[in-house]
């Protein structure tokens, strides 16, 4: 059983590890709030392994976008998610629900060690591999998705979330129009290693171009499928 200190280097204090049970809670939450409030339209859940570690990489242009995945995913899924967005009432809540805060300014080991244990466990693990909201059209990626699913063999299923910036709402100007539609497109799995197992920053480097390559071209059919 993996343990998981209270207190991290420098006497720095670490959250609690999360679990499939508080991710499962979010996924319920998720489930209502999204299909609560617009329309989600969700295509390709099935190629999602069913069991075994598995990482989502999906393209970030709205803040709508991470919970969307959790509301329409077929598993429970912990997130990736800057400190930043852990503020007042959203840090207990997002712990609470089994998500992962990391300090994007720093190689957190904590988050590291948090992520690779949820994949341990045979859990699912999301990452925006931008790393941060943008054009969502995976132009820029960073080392950390080619890092976690060379460590830990996952593979990964690319996610397109389409629609959430088209338009700006009319009661909320942040948020799409309620009860309009979001397509949400699962891609099929792939590898992102050789198949030497070697960790080198050279082999995470050719594992992040291979990446980009299938998330581009995921991203391209997901527009054709879904016009947009």
């Amino acid at each position: 059983m993996r343990r998981h200190p209270r207190r991290g280097e420098a006497g720095r204090e670490v959250s609690e590890a999360p679990t499939a049970r508080r991710a499962d809670v979010g996924r319920r939450i998720g489930v209502g709030l999204m299909y609560g409030l617009w329309k989600p339209r969700v295509l390709g859940a099935w190629k999602v392994p069913a069991t075994g570690p598995v990482i989502f990489a999906v393209n970030h242009s709205h803040m709508i976008d991470g919970p969307m995945v959790m509301g329409v995913a077929p598993r429970p899924t912990h997130f990736l998610i800057k400190k930043e967005a852990f503020v007042g009432p959203l840090d207990p809540f997002l712990l609470a629900i089994g998500q992962v805060k990391v300090d994007r300014t720093v190689v957190d080991r904590n988050a590291i060690t948090q992520a690779l244990g949820v994949l341990d466990d045979g859990g699912a693990l999301g990452i925006f591999p931008e790393g941060t909201r943008g054009e969502g059209d995976f132009a820029s990626l960073r080392a950390g998705l080619s890092y976690f699913s060379v460590r830990s063999g996952a593979p990964i299923v690319p996610v397109a979330v389409l629609g959430s910036t088209e338009r700006r709402g009319r009661l909320i100007k942040g948020l799409p129009p309620l009860r309009s539609r979001v397509d949400v497109v699962f891609g099929d799995p792939f590898e992102a290693g050789d198949g030497s197992g070697r960790r080198t920053r050279k082999a995470l480097d050719e594992a992040t171009v291979r990446i980009q390559k299938q998330l581009t071209a995921h991203l391209e059919n997901a527009r054709r499928l879904t016009g947009r």
